[in-house]
């Protein structure tokens, strides 16, 4: 009887703990090319990451899910492109070249697993009485700051601890900051408050990150409303409703600029069948190689002065 009740607590500490695995990713085109692409299955079934993931891992609400785009300490801008059918990850293009992120001394990279939660929308037509400034057209930015590093896709669970309202070009872009649910530092955090307390620098590191990261390519420092101050988890979760408001909203139109192709949301007017689905992934290039390899200017630091106005950060 002892012997049952042992492996009864091994199995109930393994589906607590293990992280839940039910997305699988499908690769297409050649790495560090334009036509690389990270798509999304679920039962080998086509979908969206954007749209079919379910912003909450189950009915309590307490976690999210987070689709990480770019693992810690990597530099290449990858995101879900709201523009392709069924929202492919894909790196971010400027001037017809791939985009990384340069390494700001002291920084590597990103300095967290980053990436975006599904079904928010960031509206682009609603400006915020907070921040005054109009969304910024994309899914919620999210910051994940346990211990491990993620792999490129991965979709994690994740405890929300608070947030911060970037102003990047005249735009809202909230970014906010979480936990992986089975790190080990998740029971001890629960409020931004704790995040100060147990992982102190972290959050400093992660406003200044912010501010400096465009200004190697020439753009400017970005600020940040209510004085650069992070707010605590009531307010994270307000500004998640909010967004995942306004996604439903889009889903139940039609929108010019945004993909809103997805094979779940029963209220969409995108929604497609399965095979419709297999035939938009079918038509993708299978998977070719590494690829080229990355330029080694990628690594190289950048510097970048501190001196900046009394309203970007308090």
């Amino acid at each position: 009887m002892k012997h049952s009740r042992q492996l009864g607590l091994f199995i109930f500490l393994q589906a607590t703990l293990l992280p839940v695995r039910m997305y699988s990713i499908v690769e297409k085109g050649t790495p560090n090319t334009l036509d690389y692409r990270i798509f999304y299955t679920k039962d080998d079934k086509p979908i969206s990451p954007f749209h079919d993931i379910p912003l909450y891992t189950d009915a309590s609400k307490n976690y999210c899910n987070m689709v990480v785009e770019i693992p810690r300490w990597t530099n290449a801008k990858m995101e879900i492109c709201k523009e392709e059918p069924l929202n492919p990850i894909k790196q971010d293009v400027k001037k017809g070249k791939l985009r990384f992120v340069n390494n700001v001394f002291p920084y590597h990279g990103y300095i967290w697993n980053y990436g975006a939660l599904p079904q928010t929308w960031e509206d682009p037509n609603h400006v915020d009485s907070g921040t005054g400034a109009a969304g910024d057209d994309d899914p919620l930015d999210a910051v994940e700051i346990g211990s491990a590093v993620a792999t490129r896709g991965e979709v994690k669970q994740v405890k929300i601890l608070g947030v911060i309202a970037m102003i990047d070009e005249g735009e809202t872009d909230w970014k906010l900051v979480c936990i992986d649910r089975n790190d080990p530092m998740a029971d001890s955090l629960s409020d931004i408050e704790d995040v100060q307390a147990k992982m102190p620098g972290i959050l400093e590191a992660t406003r200044d990150w912010f501010r400096i990261y465009k200004v190697p390519t020439g753009k400017p420092m970005n600020e940040f409303a209510y004085k650069g101050e992070w707010k605590n988890r009531d307010f994270a979760n307000n500004v998640i409703n909010e967004t995942h408001g306004y996604w439903n909203a889009l889903m139940s139109g039609q929108s010019a600029k945004i993909n809103c192709t997805n094979t779940s949301v029963t209220t969409s007017k995108s929604k497609i069948s399965v095979d419709e689905a297999n035939g938009l992934l079918g038509s993708q290039p299978d998977k070719t190689g590494d690829g080229p390899p990355v330029a080694a200017s990628t690594q190289d630091h950048c510097f970048v002065s501190r001196t900046v106005p009394e309203n970007v950060c308090h």
